[in-house]
């Protein structure tokens, strides 16, 4: 036997169609929750906006503010209602451009059945196919009776069914036995939240509660609000993006570091760049990136903890021609404000790279940026996760950039990622014969084998040169890295350029 699958409407925010499995079911009453600047009304507004693009009519019913504040709020992102019926059952002022509208006194001096009455009236000319009320909480008041209430939106239910239009009823957040009543009600429950860190922008999230009948996108999903409206970063689910790629690897461009890592950096893998402060990590990563480049393949680059104009400038000292790259449109470089980016939105953004960008080369330079980004530092685990392994679906080279605490003597990391890495490269300073160096080793590749040993490597104007395998190190994996080798005579060490 067949299943008949519902028909959807659009809810205008693409990402919110695609929690709701396509679109929102069509035909039925859902109730939309949140405190006050939650978004409630901006998401209303898309809706019905979206029906008008498509020809339907639509009825937005104000019961908690006015025609006047409400054509504000859509001017505030360049919207224009003229043809949404608005019924005003808040204002004061009399129809004065042409839209219908409907005045009475306060909610609290009149009777729930004389409203019901005129919403009805309204309903009944228009015929729309989708409704707003915003908000409940005046009809509750009004009704002043939990049963006498219930049957209210019991008697809205039938009626719109039978319209047949789509509903969606604004509230607040509440938890009391009348809210309860109404989320029994409605084919569906979202709930928009809100919140406030200590530093930084607001996040929000939203979360479909409930849909009958319908499998949806559970958990929460992070939302924006901007100019233009509402974008909903759906929550990424690695699982449901599989696909086919050639497997093979990314030469840097360097023989000596591509023996370090056995061939170089496969696609469909995450690495792993480890080092204290100023110690070569992001050029490493510009190596890779630059490598990627010149072989026509396009790369994304954010930075947390620099400017692009940095990675370009560095790119150019070091003999690498990303600025032309940049230019042709083949490197997009993206700098993040941990203090107002969700990790739901960084996700959607790495999301469009792949897919619609085409990158093959992804840089997050820093995870320690990413991790302030975070409102709680316990989901940074799993976010990276879904993250990584979506990344390894779609056989892109992921390169993390992490600083260690610390430069010489003690260095630690502030998270332990490396377990979520296929591939960790270790960097370290040490000192020999009188002066600082740099020394690179491979900590650990899941897709084959790798060198074991330490090379020395220097960064110049000519780029990156590593040198040969040294045996003479001690303490790598301590954090204290000595060179126990000869300071005279025939040394191993890489001369000066």
């Amino acid at each position: 036997m067949s299943v008949i699958q519902p028909v959807r409407l659009s809810t205008g925010v693409a990402g919110l169609d695609d929690i709701f499995g396509g679109g929102i079911p069509a035909n039925h009453i859902y109730l939309v929750e949140g405190d006050p600047g939650a978004g409630k009304t901006t998401l209303a507004l898309q809706f019905l906006l979206d029906g008008v693009a498509r020809g339907e009519a639509c009825v937005y019913v104000l019961l908690s503010e006015t025609a006047e504040e409400l054509r504000t709020v859509a001017a505030s992102h360049g919207w224009d209602l003229s043809k949404i019926e608005i019924v005003d059952l808040q204002g004061a002022d009399a129809n004065s451009d042409g839209d219908s509208q409907y005045t009475f006194f306060h909610p609290a001096e009149v009777e729930l059945s004389e409203t019901t009455k005129i919403i009805l009236e309204a309903v009944a000319r228009v015929k729309p196919t989708r409704v707003v009320f915003d908000s409940l909480s005046e009809m509750r008041l009004l009704a002043r009776d939990p049963l006498r209430y219930r049957r209210q939106v019991l008697q809205l239910k039938k009626y719109f069914t039978e319209l047949p239009a789509t509903v969606l009823l604004l509230d607040y957040n509440g938890s009391d036995f009348t809210d309860h009543q109404l989320e029994s009600l409605c084919h569906g429950v979202l709930r928009l939240e809100q919140l406030a860190p200590k530093y930084g922008g607001q996040r929000r999230q939203l979360r479909l509660q409930k849909l009958r009948g319908s499998s949806f996108r559970d958990g929460y999903h992070d939302f924006t609000i901007r100019t233009g409206g509402i974008v909903v970063h759906p929550r990424l689910v690695s699982g449901e993006h599989p696909s086919e790629f050639p497997r093979a690897a990314l030469s840097s461009g360097l023989t000596e570091l591509d023996a370090l890592l056995g061939g170089g950096l496969d696609y469909g893998t995450s690495t792993l760049i480890l080092g204290p402060a100023g110690v070569g990590k992001s050029t490493i990563a510009a190596q890779y990136v630059t490598a990627a480049l010149d072989e026509g393949k396009r790369a994304a680059v954010y930075t947390f903890d620099e400017t692009p104009s940095i990675f370009l400038v560095r790119g150019q000292s070091l003999g690498m021609d990303v600025r032309k790259h940049s230019e042709e449109g083949t490197l997009r470089l993206k700098q993040l404000d941990p203090a107002e980016q969700s990790p739901g939105e960084f996700a959607s953004m790495v999301q469009r790279s792949v897919e619609d960008f085409g990158a093959r080369v992804i840089v997050i330079d820093s995870l320690n940026g990413y991790l302030s980004a975070m409102p709680e530092e316990h989901s940074l685990h799993a976010h990276l996760h879904q993250l990584l392994a979506y990344l390894n679906h779609k056989g892109v080279v992921t390169i993390l950039v992490v600083s260690q605490t610390g430069i010489l003597g003690n260095v630690s990391s502030p998270i332990e990622l490396s377990y979520l890495a296929d591939s960790v490269i270790l960097l370290r300073y040490f000192e020999a014969a009188g002066a600082v160096r740099k020394a690179v080793s491979v900590l650990k590749r899941r897709t084959g084998p790798h060198e074991d040993t330490i090379r020395e490597f220097r960064v110049g104007p000519r780029g990156i040169a590593v040198g040969r395998a040294l045996q003479e190190f001690q303490g790598v994996l301590a954090g204290q890295l000595t060179y126990m080798g000869k300071s005279n005579g025939e040394s191993p060490l890489m001369s000066e350029p």
